[in-house]
């Protein structure tokens, strides 16, 4: 496509010469703002990617990725049910559990509200959210009356590891006095912390027996949570649901569902920041016109001279096209190494920030964080190298178009 005289003659105009200074260091400014704007691209979009799938893995991690619910009633024999919706292809598992909304209470007052779940053992175990967040206690005595408390429920009502907590249901039993709220109390045998503030100061699990007491549910579930290997594709799962327990009325809720809102506003943020953080690769391509624009001014006698020893006028616009793409190309490759970089290693970076500054960027106790995501996505990598590459490619088509119409006859005359 480019000849060896076309290569020599843009290699050499990408020297700077005496005299040209100035114009060359427009050119490094360019490459250098193409090169610092694709790599902020990529790091701001992988630590987005992070956050997304650190919250995705919190809220599924608790909630399951697909919930099935009886249409109107609770669901009956659901050992068997959890077992066939189990085979179904793509889940992992399948936990029935009974859940209902309680008032809880601790031994020196006080009260809050929040989500009584019952589960079984084995159910419990595989919510790893839970089961490998236990801070005090543990699991193993989880049968009868006992019940495990977020440690923020804990905080705020002042309950201890081997304490009790009261709960407190609405739907009471009616006497002739009217009806009185159903209270029943549990011994606190583990205190899980998930990260999440929202789970940690609202959720209690208790066994499932209990809760089907508590809640007047004898040998139901209000619903089975399944777990598949790939959320964002479970919708094959869900079409073959119904298929897997034929005569069972169910309604079918999956985490997009249950979310919608929340990560509906996490995709807005993450498409916002991509256009904002383009902007600086389309201000860098700018100053990639502009240093090639004065290029080609000061280049003109070369250009007529060129002309008049044979070059055509297709030749002069590849040389000028090789420039200016070369700065485009080059800074682009910057940019993706030092992103790479950037993301592999943004703990490190992140601790050498700290000891220098002798502040905690990223408070666990704030952010619920130990460590700074980030998740890099090929894909989107891609695009944001072909997205600079193009732009660049783009930005020297007027400067060489405007040299390859260079009348060498003029310019010299000029000159």
């Amino acid at each position: 496509m480019f000849s060896a005289f076309e290569r020599r003659v843009a290699f050499r105009y990408l020297r700077a010469r005496k005299g040209e200074r100035f114009v060359s260091i427009i050119a490094i400014f360019s490459l250098i703002g193409i090169a610092l704007g694709v790599a902020t691209l990529i790091i701001v979009m992988s630590v987005m990617n992070g956050f997304r799938q650190e919250l995705l893995g919190q809220i599924l991690g608790l909630n399951g990725d697909i919930g099935v619910f009886g249409a109107g009633h609770n669901i009956t024999q659901y050992d068997a049910t959890a077992r066939k919706l189990g085979k179904i292809p793509g889940v992992v598992s399948a936990i029935p559990i009974v859940q209902g909304e309680v008032l809880m209470t601790g031994p020196h007052g006080g009260a809050i509200g929040g989500v009584a779940r019952g589960i079984q053992l084995s159910g419990l175990q595989k919510l790893r959210t839970v089961s490998r967040h236990i801070i005090a206690g543990s699991l193993k005595n989880f049968f009868g009356n006992d019940i495990a408390i977020g440690a923020g429920v804990g905080t705020q009502l002042g309950i201890p590891l081997d304490g009790t907590i009261t709960l407190v249901l609405p739907q009471g039993n009616a006497t002739i006095i009217g009806t009185i709220p159903r209270i029943e109390s549990f011994h606190v045998t583990a205190i899980f912390q998930t990260g999440m503030a929202q789970y940690d100061s609202s959720f209690v699990f208790l066994p499932l027996h209990a809760a089907q007491t508590l809640f007047r549910a004898p040998n139901a579930a209000t619903q089975i949570q399944l777990f598949v290997k790939n959320p964002d594709r479970d919708t094959a799962i869900k079409q073959a649901i119904p298929a897997a327990i034929p005569g069972v009325p169910i309604n079918i809720v999956d985490w997009q569902d249950s979310n919608n809102a929340f990560f509906a506003a996490v995709n807005v943020e993450r498409n916002v920041m991509f256009l904002i953080l383009t902007l600086i690769i389309i201000v860098a391509v700018f100053n990639v016109v502009s240093s090639m624009i004065m290029m080609v001014k000061d280049k003109t006698a070369d250009i007529a001279i060129l002309r008049t020893m044979g070059a055509s006028s297709s030749s002069i616009l590849r040389i000028f096209f090789m420039v200016g793409a070369s700065v485009g190309v080059i800074g682009t490759a910057i940019g993706f190494t030092l992103g790479l970089l950037f993301c592999v290693h943004i703990n490190q970076i992140r601790l050498f920030i700290q000891s220098i500054t002798g502040t905690q960027l990223f408070n666990p106790t704030v952010y619920y964080l130990e460590s700074l995501p980030a998740k890099l996505e090929w894909s989107q990598v891609i695009e944001v190298v072909v997205l600079a590459v193009a732009l660049s490619f783009a930005a020297t088509l007027y400067p060489s178009w405007r040299a390859a119409r260079t009348d060498p006859v003029e310019a010299l005359r000029h000159e």
